[in-house]
């Protein structure tokens, strides 16, 4: 029988949820809404891999272009920059669909 205390892991840190509607013209916003979470100097929980574990609700999204998908991939970016990784919940069909299409699917699953 082992006596040594199992790991507990903390919830992953919250950014921004994705609003209802995220075209061209809320993406730059929403991007930097997020910067401004990460470097509010929150420490988030480390993923498996040692890495800080973020993570954003996207149920909200009905209405979107790329520029979603653009907007993302730049938050992941920021994240990688700082040694995290995104955990991207509730991504709608279409937008996963969208991601397989531009052969980056594997960036936004945590």
């Amino acid at each position: 029988m082992s006596t040594a205390p199992s790991a507990v892991l903390a919830a992953p840190r919250s950014l921004p949820d994705l609003p209802q509607r995220l075209t061209h013209e809320q993406a730059d916003a929403y991007v930097q809404r997020c910067l401004a979470a990460i470097e509010s100097g929150a420490s988030p929980a480390p993923a498996q891999d040692g890495a800080a574990l973020w993570s954003l609700d996207a149920s909200g999204l009905q209405h979107f272009d790329s520029s979603a998908l653009a907007a993302l991939l730049a938050v992941a970016r920021l994240l990688q920059a700082r040694a995290g990784r995104l955990q991207v919940l509730h991504l709608p069909l279409r937008l996963r669909e969208l991601a397989a299409l531009y052969g980056v699917s594997e960036l936004l699953q945590a």
